[in-house]
C-alpha cells in the first residue's frame, strides 16, 4: 500500500489544540475515524472493528493520535492505543481481573491490598483507553464520574480506618473529569484527618497535557501535599507540550512520579528507556516504576518475559543516574501485592563477607564489621 501524508489534527482542531474539551469531544472512537487518520494494517483494522462490536472501546486525543506515524503500525503510539486482532487471543495466565480489585473491594469503589493506603475508583472513562489497561473490565463500560453520594461508603470507611495514611485517586483518569467535580472530590477525601498523602493516578500528562491549565492547578494547589502519579512509556511521548504540563506540575507544587509500562516492540529496550527516564528527569518528573505488565486478558501481544525486565534493569544500573532508574516491579497477580524484581548482584554469602558482581564486570567482596 502506498504511504499517504496525513495531518492528524484538521486545521479545526489545530485553532483549538488547548481546549482540552475540544480535544475529549473530538477524540477517536471508531475503525472508520481511525482510517481516515492512519493507514491501517489488517490486524489493526480487525482489531478496531472487534472492539467496536463487542470488546475494549476505542478512545485516543487528536493531539495524542498527532504523535503517531500515520503509516507505521510497529509505531510504539500506535501499538498504546489501537486495537489489534490479537486482543481476542487469550493466552496462559491472562485474567480478567489481574491485580484482585475485585476480590480487595472494602467498600463500594474502594480497593484495599496495603495495610496504610487505598485505592478510590472515582470513575470509568479516560482520555485514552491504552490497550494494556488494567482495569479493561471496567473502564468506558459507562457510568461516567462517580457522584460524592456512590462514593460516600468508601469516605466512611476511610474515616472508621485512620490506618490508612495515603488514598490513590485513580478510574478511569480522574484528571478528565471538569475542575469542580474533580475539587470537591478531592476536598472530600482531604477533610478526612488520618489522610496525610492524596495521589492522583492519571495519564492526562502523557496524552492530554491541555488539561494542565493554571486554571485546574490553582484549584487543586490547596489540598497539598497531591503527588501525580503518570505513566509516559516512550520518548515519543515527551513532546515538546507535555514537557510544558509536567513543568507547570512541578512549578505548582506537584511532586510527578512515573510508571512506565514495559510493552513489547514499544519501549523493550534499554537504550529507549534511557532516553525517556532521562527526559522525564529533565522535566522534573522522578521516574518512579517500571512495571512489569500486567497479564490482563488480551494483552498477550503487549507483554514481555520477566527476563527481558531483569536485563534491562541490568543494562541500566550503572550507567544511569540513580535518579533516572526506577524500580523494576511486579504486580503479583491475585493482588498480593508489588515485588521489585532485579539483576543478581550478590555472588556469594557466608562468614561475615558479601561478594557483588558490579556493573563493571568485577567482583568485589564487602565485608561485615565484628559483631
Amino acid at each position: 500500500m502506498a504511504e499517504v501524508s496525513l495531518s492528524l489534527l484538521d486545521d479545526e482542531a489545530a485553532a483549538s489544540s488547548e481546549d482540552w474539551k475540544f480535544q475529549l469531544r473530538h477524540s477517536v472512537r471508531s475503525t472508520a475515524e481511525l482510517s481516515r487518520k492512519l493507514v491501517l494494517s489488517d490486524e489493526e483494522r480487525t482489531g478496531s472493528e472487534r472492539a467496536e462490536a463487542e470488546g475494549f472501546p476505542i478512545a485516543i486525543t487528536p493531539y495524542y493520535l498527532s504523535l503517531a506515524d500515520p503509516n507505521d503500525p510497529s509505531c510504539p503510539i500506535r501499538r498504546q492505543v489501537v486495537p489489534r486482532a490479537q486482543e481476542a487471543v487469550e493466552v496462559p495466565g491472562d485474567l480478567r481481573d489481574p491485580l484482585g480489585e475485585v476480590a480487595h473491594e472494602v467498600a463500594p469503589e474502594l480497593v484495599q491490598r496495603y495495610p496504610d493506603r487505598a485505592l478510590l475508583l472515582v470513575s470509568d472513562r479516560c482520555a485514552v483507553y491504552c490497550r494494556f489497561c488494567t482495569r479493561s473490565r471496567m473502564v468506558g463500560q459507562g457510568g461516567g464520574p462517580r457522584s460524592l453520594e456512590r462514593l460516600d461508603g468508601a469516605f466512611r470507611y476511610l474515616e472508621a480506618h485512620p490506618e490508612l495514611k495515603d488514598v490513590i485517586i485513580s478510574g478511569g483518569d480522574p484528571l478528565a473529569m471538569g475542575t469542580e467535580r474533580l475539587v470537591e472530590l478531592v476536598a472530600r477525601v482531604r477533610r478526612i484527618p488520618s489522610v496525610e498523602t492524596i495521589r492522583l493516578a492519571t495519564r492526562v500528562p502523557v496524552v492530554l497535557p491541555q488539561r494542565l491549565q493554571p486554571e485546574l492547578l490553582a484549584a487543586l494547589r490547596p489540598f497539598h501535599p497531591l503527588w501525580v502519579m503518570t505513566h509516559f512509556n516512550h520518548p515519543k511521548e515527551l513532546s515538546e507540550r507535555a514537557r510544558r504540563g509536567l513543568e507547570a506540575l512541578a512549578d505548582a507544587g506537584f511532586p510527578v512520579m512515573n510508571q512506565s509500562v514495559l510493552l513489547r516492540s514499544v519501549n523493550d529496550d534499554s537504550r529507549v528507556l534511557a532516553e525517556l527516564f532521562r527526559g522525564l528527569v529533565r522535566s522534573r518528573a522522578r521516574p518512579y516504576y517500571l512495571l512489569q505488565t500486567d497479564p490482563v486478558r488480551g494483552s498477550g501481544h503487549l507483554r514481555t518475559p520477566l527476563s527481558t525486565g531483569i536485563r534491562i534493569m541490568e543494562e541500566l544500573q550503572g550507567r544511569l543516574s540513580g535518579i533516572a532508574l526506577p524500580k523494576f516491579i511486579v504486580d503479583t497477580p491475585g493482588g498480593m501485592g508489588k515485588v521489585p524484581v532485579g539483576p543478581e548482584w550478590v555472588v556469594h554469602r557466608g562468614d561475615g563477607v558479601t561478594r557483588f558482581r558490579t556493573p563493571r564486570g568485577v567482583e568485589v567482596d564487602y565485608v561485615d564489621p565484628p559483631a
